[in-house]
């Protein structure tokens, strides 16, 4: 089922926390998350692993400002500023259906995508090295980059704070299978 796009529907969203509960820096409990998210008007609020991958319903005027509630509320309790990215359920169906290095066979351990907090420019797209980071592969498709590291996402050059700066936005990286996983828990 399609969300629907007028002002008082109801859709799935999915909120992407960077940078949370990572190596015991900014370490943000789920469970207070969900608890924050239905204070404020979520329903059906669900977490996947501690890395701050949030499933939840929202009506359609509440989900705008998620991002901002969300970094807001984190700052205000816990301290700590944590970008956000929020995607529908059928904009990361859309995600999963559109990876171009599926085609090629490549393993889907090595496979991320770095989402994006707002489509970029052509210019920076343009700007982009795709010689950084041999043999590592990068597509920029509106609002997210597909990323293919052989070598593993640790050696990567092709990092949130590269693209942040040279795209003139924020992102946050989630490796393939937490992608698939997501959608399934949207209900896509």
């Amino acid at each position: 089922m399609a969300d629907e796009p007028n002002a008082m529907s109801e859709r799935t969203y999915v909120a992407l926390l960077r940078g949370v509960n990572v190596g015991g820096k900014n370490r943000l409990p789920m469970r207070d998350l969900v608890s924050l998210l239905e204070d404020a008007g979520c329903c059906d609020v669900q977490t996947y692993i501690q890395s701050g991958n949030v499933i939840c319903c929202a009506q359609v005027g509440l989900a705008s400002r998620l991002p901002a509630l969300i970094e807001g509320a984190v700052a205000e309790r816990w301290g700590f500023h944590v970008p956000v990215v929020v995607r529908t359920r059928d904009e990361l169906r859309a995600v999963a259906e559109g990876n171009p290095f599926l085609e090629t066979g490549v393993d889907v351990e090595r496979l991320h995508v770095v989402f994006l907090a707002d489509a970029p420019s052509p210019a920076h797209v343009a700007a982009l090295d795709p010689d950084r980071s041999p043999p590592d592969r990068f597509v920029v498709h509106g609002h997210e980059i597909y990323l293919h590291c052989p070598n593993g996402v640790a050696r990567t050059k092709l990092t949130n704070q590269y693209f942040d700066s040279k795209l003139a936005t924020t992102s946050t990286m989630r490796n393939w299978r937490t992608v698939l996983k997501l959608l399934e828990l949207a209900g896509g």
